[in-house]
């Protein structure tokens, strides 16, 4: 049985390996957006939903150059992010590890990419053209997860989810 087959169910959480699973490859590339977890200049947890791109290596998230976020992050990199459906039960990926900051000038283009999937193309589109304007510098924030967590209570803890949870949630067992 692959692991793929069997929702990763044999691994830990934490092990990163658990990005390979069906729930994970799916929260990945849904349009979805991501809790992003980081610690503020004073010391007190930040907590901000943005947008993301996976590549299939990094999470990439995009901000503009100049925000307390970027100056956050700088100062301390360890972050952790939550996707997850609003659907019962839900479907959870939470990812942690160190960002890594690369400013550039002009649109970063994960940054385009995420706003015409949001958006979607057209629209999406306009936003980028009416935002692109020389001076413009962007920050690429991206997270190679050191650690995953995956949470779905229908494939990957079926087992532990008890009956009546299943059978209100409509899924079963």
């Amino acid at each position: 049985m692959s692991l793929l087959d069997n929702e990763g169910a044999d691994l830990p959480q934490g092990d990163p390996r658990l990005l390979d699973t069906p729930t994970a490859q799916h929260l990945l590339t849904t349009s979805l957006v991501t809790r992003l977890a980081y610690t503020g200049k004073d010391g007190t947890p930040r907590l901000i939903p943005v947008n993301f791109l996976w590549t299939g290596d990094e999470l990439v998230i995009a901000a503009f150059a100049g925000t307390y976020k970027i100056r956050d992050l700088r100062a301390r990199p360890d972050v952790a992010t939550c996707i997850d459906t609003t659907d019962a039960p839900p479907q959870v990926l939470m990812l942690r590890g160190q960002v890594t900051l690369t400013e550039v000038e002009g649109v970063l283009p994960e940054y385009a990419t995420m706003q015409r999937r949001m958006m979607g193309e057209e629209a999406g589109a306009a936003y980028i053209q009416a935002i692109d304007q020389p001076g413009l510098r962007m920050v690429r924030i991206a997270l190679r997860p050191t650690w995953v967590g995956v949470l779905d209570f229908r494939r990957r803890f079926a087992e532990r989810t008890p009956a009546p949870v299943l059978a209100a949630f409509g899924a079963g067992r």
